[in-house]
């Protein structure tokens, strides 16, 4: 009964708040100004690389950085020298990243754009199917980016699950570009939504716990992991369907936080 009843309720929050109207302000919003899929693979890495600390400094930095490439980030980086890239962003700050780690990140989408023709098919190297989540192609792939940074190192912006860690902004990147409805704006053909993981940070990790989909202590891969497959008993081939719609409470001040939430779940 209780299985039924939360299905219900958090599909009925999934109508209500996965709309367009509820993404500010959220770093998702900058991938809608690119139509095409290379730009957009590009702006999503650096956009969700950059979702830590406060939003308004998230959004602040994304666009600064953003209006630096132009009108095509993918042309930006096919034809700006490497040492250039360094001196553009050699004032960049943003909480523990600097001009150095970000450049690097850039550096390694640029020798991996060179390499494989988009940072999809990169990605999609390390994809098999049969794997039970993406973590393994996640893995793989946050190697390549670091290793293609050549000696430069993009530092925290690039996580590797093996590790251990959540990979919260990398799990989110693969939402915004494998999902598509009416907020996420997908891109990325061949990758099953099945095989993606929450994003999971301390508000999703506390939000899951009241839903009884965690009894861990810590937000780590593991957790992350075990809250997924949760969610798959009620959306087993779209696991991170309700990930946007759980969040909003956290973000925007007229839901009014968690407590709203709680009570609109009835946990």
């Amino acid at each position: 009964m209780k299985r039924c009843f939360l299905q219900d309720k958090l599909n009925d929050l999934y109508e209500q708040y996965n709309r367009r109207k509820y993404v500010h302000p959220d770093p998702l919003e900058f991938l809608y100004n690119y139509k095409k899929i290379r730009d957009r693979e590009i702006v999503g890495l650096i956009a969700s690389s950059l979702a830590y600390g406060r939003v308004a400094q998230i959004l602040k930095s994304v666009s600064g950085v953003l209006k630096i490439m132009g009108n095509s980030p993918y042309d930006y980086l096919r034809r700006t020298p490497e040492k250039d890239i360094f001196t553009h962003f050699e004032a960049f700050v943003h909480r523990f990243a600097r001009g150095c780690h970000l450049a690097a990140l850039m550096i390694g989408m640029k020798h991996v754009i060179a390499g494989y023709g988009s940072i999809c098919k990169c990605f999609k190297i390390g994809f098999d199917s049969s794997d039970e989540t993406i973590v393994p192609a996640l893995t793989a792939f946050s190697k390549k980016i670091i290793e293609a940074s050549d000696d430069c190192n993009p530092g925290h912006l690039i996580p590797c699950p093996d590790k251990g860690s959540a990979c919260k902004r990398l799990n989110l990147y693969l939402r915004w570009m494998v999902r598509k409805d009416d907020v996420d704006p997908g891109g990325w053909n061949g990758i099953c939504p099945s095989k993606l993981i929450v994003p999971l940070d301390t508000h999703m990790f506390r939000v899951c716990g009241r839903l009884g989909l965690t009894s861990r202590k810590q937000a780590n891969l593991k957790a992350a992991i075990e809250i997924t497959t949760g969610f798959k008993q009620w959306s087993l081939d779209d696991p991170v369907r309700y990930d946007f719609a759980l969040t909003r409470f956290g973000i925007r001040d007229d839901l009014e936080g968690d407590n709203a939430l709680i009570k609109h779940l009835d946990i």
